[in-house]
C-alpha cells in the first residue's frame, strides 16, 4: 500500500543544486551575507514584488526579531486559530497574547472583533494569513491606524499571494514569511521579514546579526538568525520552479474542489476572485450531522488507508497548556474558532502527488 502524506518538500533536481554547493566549496564562505544570500534577497525582491527583504534560517526567528525590531511590549492581538509558533513568539518577547475569534468563511481574525480586545496596554496586532488566505487587510489596517498601534503580518502561508495584483506581503508595517520544508517555496528551513524602507532593513540585518551594525559597533541585543548559504542557494535554484510548482498544486486543487464540492457535509475553503492564491493548502469542514462521521473517525479511516491528512489548526493554541489559562482562551470568546477546530482537514496537497492519489482521497471520503 502506497504511503500519501498531506505534504511532501518540493525539491528540484539534484544534479542542478551540486553547482551550486561547488561554488560555496570554493569561495569557503557559508554564511554572514555570502554572494548567494544577496542574489536571493534581490531575486525574492523581484519575484514577490516586494521593496526590501531580509533572509532568516527560519521564520520563527524571523517574527522574534521582527517583534524586537518595532519594539513591541504588552499586549498583541492576534489568532488562536495558527501554528503554535505564532504565539510562541510573542511569549519569548515577554509580550501576552490577547486572543481574537476568526470569520466562518475565510479562517482569518475577525477584524469585528478586534476593537473590544484593545487595551492601554495593547501595542500591535498579529494576524495571519490563515493558508495563505489574505485577511480583511483595509477594516484591520484601520483600526489599527485609528488606535496608533502596529501591524505584524504572518505571511507564512503566502509566498506569491496577490490581491487585485499586488503582494500582501506589503501590508502592514512588518510582513513575516517562513521557507520551511513544508511550504509552497521551501529553503530547507529558513524564513524572511519584508520591510519598506531602507533604514528599517539595516535595523533587521543588525538584529539577526547579534547586533552588530559594523565590526566594533553593537546597536541592540541581537540574536544569531542569518540564513546560510546553502539555504540560499537551495531558495534561488527554487525559484527556478516556483511557478510550476504552484500551476501543479493548483490542479489538484481544482480536482479535489470538483470531486467533493457537492459532497454532502463536506465544506471547501473558497478563495475570493480577485486573488492570486498558491494553493499551499486544501482544508476542508467535515460537519459529522451531515456527513454521519466525525472529522477524526474520516481522519483515522483515511490513515487506516495509508493517507495522512492533517487536523490543521487542532487544538486551538489557546487550548494549549501555557495558554489555556488566559481571560481571552476562553472558549466562549472563541466559538468560531473551537467550532473550525474540530471540523478541519486539510486533504494532501503537493507537487509531485499523483492525481490518482487525489482520486484515491476522495473517492475514500465520499464513500
Amino acid at each position: 500500500m502506497k504511503t500519501i502524506y498531506v505534504t511532501q518538500p518540493a525539491l528540484p533536481p539534484l544534479e542542478e543544486f551540486i553547482p551550486y554547493l561547488e561554488k560555496i566549496w570554493e569561495s569557503h564562505i557559508l554564511t554572514n551575507n555570502g554572494q548567494f544570500h544577496q542574489q536571493l534577497e534581490k531575486k525574492l525582491c523581484e519575484y514577490l514584488g516586494v521593496n526590501y527583504i531580509s533572509l532568516f534560517a527560519n521564520g520563527t526567528l524571523a517574527l522574534i526579531t521582527a517583534l524586537q525590531a518595532l519594539k513591541i511590549t504588552g499586549e498583541v492581538i492576534t489568532t488562536p486559530f495558527s501554528f503554535v509558533a505564532s504565539t510562541h513568539c510573542l511569549h519569548w518577547n515577554g509580550i501576552k497574547p490577547v486572543f481574537c475569534d476568526i470569520e466562518n468563511n475565510q479562517f482569518t481574525i475577525d477584524p469585528e472583533k478586534i476593537e473590544a480586545l484593545i487595551t492601554p496596554a495593547t501595542t500591535a496586532i498579529l494576524p495571519v494569513h490563515v493558508y495563505g488566505n489574505p485577511c480583511d487587510h483595509e477594516k484591520i489596517k484601520k483600526i489599527a491606524e485609528t488606535n496608533k498601534l502596529k501591524l505584524i503580518y504572518d505571511a507564512a502561508h503566502a509566498f506569491g499571494v496577490k490581491k487585485d495584483d499586488i503582494s500582501i506581503c506589503n501590508w502592514g508595517d512588518l510582513s513575516i514569511l517562513s521557507f520551511h520544508a513544508t511550504k509552497v517555496f521551501n529553503t530547507f528551513e529558513g524564513g524572511a521579514i519584508i520591510c519598506h524602507d531602507a533604514e528599517m532593513k539595516q535595523h533587521i540585518d543588525d538584529l539577526k546579526n547579534f547586533g552588530f551594525h559594523d565590526e566594533v559597533t553593537v546597536v541592540a541585543p541581537g540574536i544569531n538568525a542569518k540564513m546560510n548559504e546553502v539555504q540560499a542557494a537551495m531558495g534561488l535554484l527554487q525559484l527556478k520552479y516556483i511557478n510550476r510548482s504552484i500551476e501543479k498544486r493548483k490542479l489538484i486543487s481544482e480536482f479535489y474542489q470538483e470531486e467533493l464540492y457537492a459532497t454532502p457535509g463536506i465544506t471547501c475553503m473558497k478563495i475570493a476572485e480577485n486573488i492570486d492564491y498558491n494553493f499551499s493548502y486544501f482544508p476542508v469542514l467535515i460537519d459529522c450531522h451531515k456527513l454521519m462521521k466525525s472529522r477524526d473517525e474520516v481522519y483515522e479511516k483515511l490513515k487506516a488507508q495509508g493517507i495522512f491528512t492533517r487536523r490543521y489548526f487542532y487544538p486551538l493554541i489557546s487550548n494549549y497548556a501555557p495558554y489555556a489559562g488566559l481571560e481571552t482562551a476562553n472558549k466562549e470568546n472563541l466559538k468560531i474558532a473551537n467550532d473550525i477546530a474540530e471540523k478541519v482537514l486539510c486533504l494532501p496537497i503537493y507537487p509531485d502527488l499523483e492525481i490518482s492519489s487525489v482520486k484515491k482521497v476522495c473517492k475514500i471520503i465520499k464513500a
